[in-house]
């Protein structure tokens, strides 16, 4: 195989291909949960939740296989195990009880934000360390879809519990901005 030559040297494309692939350890722990919870979620906000799940996943699923492709771009290989992924993912398992529905998408919000952090520093290294602005830009479009997600979900906590217990959380009242 000829040797690749797109302006970065081994070492960057190595540094590079290192974030992704902890990209995509984290984004396939991200995947493995949010299915679970598409699948055992009950409760009143069922069909909402077991449908945007399904959009998130649908999503995710696409995000994992670009970063994979990116990898191998790079001249690099992705980590393909699960065995792998566990040892250089940032998100935790959370194996054993399922949680309320309301657990499922503090856990997730908390999940995507963690991917957040972590892309954000990961756009720095790309950039400032590595000179690879295609990795950058790549990853800054993870970052927002990621951003959205976390928001969509935020959304779905941030008004009436989902989990009624015949009270009612005091209202909050929201003013918008400029208003």
């Amino acid at each position: 195989m000829p040797r690749i030559n797109i302006g970065l040297s081994e070492e960057q494309r190595q540094g590079v291909i290192n974030l992704l692939n902890q990209d995509l350890a984290d984004s396939y722990l991200l995947l493995v949960k949010t299915k679970k919870y598409h699948w055992d979620v009950v409760g009143p906000q069922f069909r909402s939740l077991h449908q945007l799940w399904e959009e998130h996943y649908e999503q995710l699923t696409e995000n994992i296989d670009a970063i994979a492709e990116r990898v191998r771009a790079l001249g690099g290989y992705p980590v393909g195990t699960l065995e792998g992924f566990l040892k250089i993912a940032t998100l935790k398992e959370h194996a054993g009880k399922v949680p309320s529905a309301t657990g499922m998408v503090a856990r997730l919000v908390e999940d995507h934000e963690q991917i957040i952090r972590n892309l954000r520093e990961h756009i720095d290294h790309s950039s400032e360390e590595f000179h690879d602005e295609g990795t950058a830009d790549f990853l800054t479009g993870l970052m927002e879809e990621h951003e959205e997600m976390a928001w969509m979900l935020r959304s779905f906590i941030e008004g009436e519990a989902i989990e009624p217990d015949g009270k009612q959380p005091a209202a909050e009242t929201q003013t918008p901005v400029g208003v």
